[in-house]
C-alpha cells in the first residue's frame, strides 16, 4: 500500500510538473528571453547582417543609382505630438579670427533627435510594464540599464552598420491608389500579393520598407499625416517576424496602423517586433522616387548615428540599384 501511494505521488507530480514550468505569461505573451544570439545580446536582429548577406545586397547594384530615403530634417516638419526639433543657423557668423579672417557658422540643434523625421527605433525604445519592473529586448531591466546619462545596455551605438538586401512593398500601388486611408490595416495576405506582383521574395536578413502613400501628405497637409497612418497589424508583424527580417519601415510614423484596430493596446506591433524579437522599426521614409521607378530589391545601406547610451537615431538610410 505504502508503495502504491509513493508511486502514486510520483506520478501525480510528474503529471503536475508541466504547469509549474510553464512561461509566466505577460501582457504581450511568454517570457522572451534570452534571444537566439544569447542572454547578453544587444543588437537583435541586426546580427543576421552577416558578410554573406552584405555580398547578397551588393550583388542587386546594376546601375549605381542611389536613392535617399531619409527626410529633410527643417522648421515645420511633422512632429509628434509632445515632441520638438530646433535647428538654429546663427544670423551672425562666428569670427573673424585670424590674419586669413576665418569666418564660421555653427548650428545649434535642440530637441528629440533620435525620435523625430526619418529615424530609427532602437533596441532601448520600447518594452513592457511588468509587475517588479519594465522589460525591455532580451529580459533587460530598465531599473537596470536606464542611467541618467543615457542608457547602460541597448544603446544605438551597439547596432553597428546596416547593409543588406532592402526590399520596397508598395501596397498602395497594388492596391491602385494615391494612398491608403489612416486606420486601414495591411494584412499578411497584402504583402504576398503585391510581393507577387513584384516578383520579389522577403529572405531571413532582409530590411522590408512597404509604401501606404501616406508619405505624400509630409509637409503637404502635417495635420492629416499626423492625425493617424495606415500600417500593418499584428498578423502582419507575426509575418514579418517569421520571415526573419532585420528592420521593418515605412513612409508613416509608425509603420503600424492608428487608430488601433485593438482600442485596449497601443503600438503593439512595436512591442512584437522590437521587445520580443529585436527588430528595428524605421519610419518616416520618403519612398516616392523608389516606387517610381518600380525599384522593388536593392542593396540597402544605413548607418545609424553612434549617439551613445540613445534609444534612437536619426538618419538618411539610401537604397542602390
Amino acid at each position: 500500500m505504502t508503495r502504491f501511494i509513493v508511486v502514486s505521488l510520483l506520478l501525480w507530480a510528474g503529471m503536475s510538473q508541466p504547469a509549474f514550468a510553464e512561461e509566466p505569461q505577460t501582457p504581450i505573451g511568454p517570457k522572451w528571453w534570452p534571444s537566439e544570439w544569447g542572454a547578453g545580446d544587444q543588437r537583435g536582429a541586426a546580427n543576421r547582417v552577416t558578410p554573406e548577406k552584405t555580398l547578397q545586397g551588393t550583388k542587386l547594384i546594376r546601375s549605381g543609382k542611389v536613392y535617399q530615403l531619409g527626410r529633410v530634417y527643417e522648421d515645420g516638419m511633422p512632429l509628434p505630438e509632445g515632441r520638438h526639433l530646433d535647428v538654429t543657423i546663427p544670423a551672425t557668423p562666428g569670427g573673424p579670427f585670424g590674419d586669413n579672417q576665418l569666418i564660421e557658422i555653427v548650428d545649434l540643434v535642440n530637441g528629440e533627435l533620435g525620435h523625430v523625421g526619418t529615424q530609427l527605433d532602437g533596441l532601448g525604445h520600447v518594452g513592457v510594464h511588468l509587475a517588479d519592473d519594465d522589460y525591455f529586448y532580451n529580459g533587460f531591466k530598465r531599473s537596470e540599464f536606464s542611467k541618467p546619462r543615457g542608457l547602460a545596455k541597448l544603446g544605438v551605438e551597439n547596432i553597428g552598420a546596416i547593409f543588406t538586401r532592402g526590399v520596397l512593398i508598395d501596397v498602395a500601388n497594388f492596391k491602385h491608389v494615391e494612398r491608403l486611408e489612416p486606420g486601414y490595416v495591411i494584412t499578411p495576405q497584402d504583402l504576398e500579393a503585391t510581393l507577387k506582383s513584384e516578383s520579389v521574395e522577403v529572405t531571413p536578413g532582409d530590411v522590408v520598407v512597404f509604401r501606404t502613400g501616406h508619405g505624400k501628405l509630409w509637409m503637404k497637409n502635417n495635420g492629416l499625416y499626423n492625425s493617424g497612418e495606415p500600417g500593418i497589424g499584428m498578423e502582419a508583424a507575426h509575418w514579418l517576424v517569421e520571415k526573419k527580417v532585420v528592420m521593418v519601415g515605412s513612409d508613416t510614423w509608425a509603420n503600424e496602423a492608428f487608430p488601433s484596430p485593438n482600442k485596449k493596446t497601443v503600438v503593439e506591433a512595436h512591442q512584437l517586433l522590437i521587445t520580443r524579437n529585436g527588430i528595428y522599426s524605421l519610419e518616416n521614409l520618403d519612398l516616392e522616387q523608389l516606387a517610381a521607378d518600380k525599384v522593388y530589391e536593392f542593396a540597402f545601406i544605413f548607418t545609424p548615428l553612434k549617439l551613445k547610451g540613445a534609444a534612437g537615431a536619426p538618419g538618411n538610410p539610401i537604397a542602390v540599384r
